[in-house]
């Protein structure tokens, strides 16, 4: 769990690139007080936005995606990423590293994997921890490897 005590400090968690498309969800209230990650989608269906804390990080990392609409999904089956579930739209979310390069990966197209996490771990009768753990291990290898950020430090 971690707390964002501003607007100022929310928007810090987003690399410079990416503040100028966030827009935070309509009722926000600070201070924001955050289980596992907070995600959402912009008003406009456009972007899906994705804030969390590193496994031993102290600050939270910020990554702005936006949702690339590809052909005919029902031809090929698609499993997120980060989740393992194929029980949502699933689907290509991208960002950019630089202003030449864009990287991308598939995932549920609401990053709502901990809810479908939840819901999975509520009908097995199994602990919710460690799926969830697993979860935010892969968003910020993600935000390591293909972003070249260090979850945790400064944006």
């Amino acid at each position: 769990m971690f707390r964002i005590e501003t607007e100022k400090e929310f928007l810090r968690a987003f690399r410079s690139r990416d503040r100028k498309f966030v827009e935070l969800p309509k009722g926000t209230k600070f201070p924001l007080f955050v289980r596992d990650y907070f995600a959402w989608v912009d008003p406009y269906g456009v972007r899906v936005f994705l804030l969390f804390t590193a496994p031993g990080g102290k600050q939270p990392t910020g990554i702005a995606f936006r949702r690339d609409h590809q052909g005919d999904k029902s031809l090929v089956p698609q499993v997120c990423d980060w989740c393992r579930t194929s029980e949502a739209e699933i689907g290509l979310l991208t960002t950019e590293v630089d202003s030449k390069r864009r990287v991308g990966v598939n995932l549920c197209m609401d990053l709502r994997c901990g809810e479908r996490l939840e819901s999975v771990a509520n009908l097995s009768g199994r602990s919710i921890l460690d799926a969830t753990q697993r979860l935010v291990e892969r968003m910020a290898r993600f935000a390591s490897e293909a972003l070249g950020l260090q979850p945790g430090s400064d944006a």
